[in-house]
């Protein structure tokens, strides 16, 4: 659903949300990404892994290889954009703080717990 949504809005909107929108959403897949993968892991080690490979990603485009990538085989904007925008730092901040909060209500409605962790039960 997350994916869906976020191409939804990179293919249909353009307004001015939807880049942050896009952004948000980025970082909830790859939160969601890391939790399937690391299924015992904490809650909050998986949102700095996470918000750490976001940062990564954004990082690596001030160095251009990633906007060169996309020319070559351009589904690779898709995953590591091409253009560095010191916002989208924010956005992944915010959008990995809402996929904890996210995972704990989840959690929580799933499990009865007053306070839930991830992979515990």
């Amino acid at each position: 659903m997350t994916i869906a949504l976020g191409l939804g809005i990179r293919a249909g909107v353009d307004a001015g949300w939807a880049g942050p929108a896009g952004d948000l959403l980025y970082a909830t897949l790859m939160y969601l990404a890391i939790a399937f993968v690391l299924p015992r892991t904490g809650r909050w080690q998986v949102a700095a892994v996470a918000l750490s490979v976001c940062w990564a990603i954004e990082l690596f485009q001030t160095t251009g290889i990633p906007a060169q990538l996309a020319q070559v085989f351009p589904p690779v904007r898709l995953l590591l954009g091409t253009t560095f925008v010191p916002l989208d730092l924010l956005s992944y901040a915010i959008g990995v703080g809402l996929a904890v909060v996210a995972d704990a209500v989840v959690v929580r409605a799933v499990t009865g717990a007053a306070f839930p962790r991830r992979g515990s039960a």
